[in-house]
């Protein structure tokens, strides 16, 4: 039996079992972006009652989630920066990634676009041009995989950004909303991940200003944390949930996630 079916036949046990099911819970540790674009509120409460497992989100960073897990502070994470994920694992804190699903990045910026890149394909060329400019950019600075795909993107494009920044990029150390809104604020640039920017309301005079390049691509995996090195790991619940997050009928709750008829994720799990 291969490992889908044997994950598919671990949900159906765990919806079966008739003990305590509602007291039941995982804590899973996930990104701002995943929380604050609405999926878990579509996605959750259709796993909750399938299996009768409550699932308590820690929504941070990427790597402040990747932190609480190798904690032991986690079941489960559900993240998207792929080199950090990797980490993770050949550590020993998580027991296989499996991908879920993907939207991709976009660049966000002010109607008066002081750098001139709107409507551009290139992200490289973009951000050279905003750093020439000097215009406003505001970055999460949180080690989420937002920033990290964001520091990925200056490095690419050849811009040194711990030594070449000024007045001009702005550190928040904050989620993808309040990072939008100190944008909105400042009528600044900001990498943002679609699904957080569809589902953002203070948009005030932002708009996107580069998207459809290849490096935008933005990807989501999920994982068990490892119950051999940590022992409160719920291994059976957290199994579960990642076995349904990676179903058909999980993948196709993901798809149906929509706001003003735009889906939001795609689902891409194999």
């Amino acid at each position: 039996m291969d490992l889908i079916c044997r994950l598919l036949l671990l949900v159906a046990w765990v919806a079966a079992s008739p003990a305590g099911a509602q007291e039941q819970f995982i804590v899973v540790a996930s990104t701002t972006s995943t929380e604050q674009s609405g999926l878990f509120g579509h996605i959750l409460p259709v796993f909750q009652k399938k299996t009768g497992i409550q699932v308590r989100v820690v929504a941070l960073g990427t790597g402040q989630a990747l932190d609480l897990a190798r904690r032991g502070d986690a079941d489960v994470v559900f993240v998207h920066a792929r080199s950090a994920e990797e980490k993770f694992l050949a550590e020993g804190h998580g027991v296989k990634r499996f991908p879920v699903m993907y939207n991709d990045f976009v660049l966000i910026g002010p109607q008066s676009d002081p750098a001139k890149v709107r409507g551009g394909k290139d992200i490289l060329e973009a951000l050279r041009e905003i750093k020439a400019a000097g215009a406003p950019f505001v970055s999460r600075g949180d080690r989420s995989g937002t920033h990290v795909a964001e520091l990925a993107l200056w490095k690419i494009a050849n811009v040194d950004i711990q030594k070449e920044k000024g007045p001009w990029y702005r550190d928040t150390g904050q989620g993808m909303g309040p990072a939008l809104n100190t944008a909105a604020a400042m009528n600044a640039y900001i990498l943002a991940d679609r699904g957080t920017w569809i589902s953002f309301k203070n948009r005030g005079e932002l708009a996107i200003v580069v998207e459809g390049d290849k490096h935008l691509f933005n990807e989501y995996g999920v994982m068990l944390v490892n119950p051999a090195k940590h022992p409160s790991v719920k291994k059976d619940l957290g199994q579960a949930f990642v076995a349904w997050v990676i179903s058909p009928e999980g993948q196709k709750t993901i798809a149906e996630y929509r706001i003003g008829g735009e889906q939001l994720f795609f689902p891409n799990a194999k």
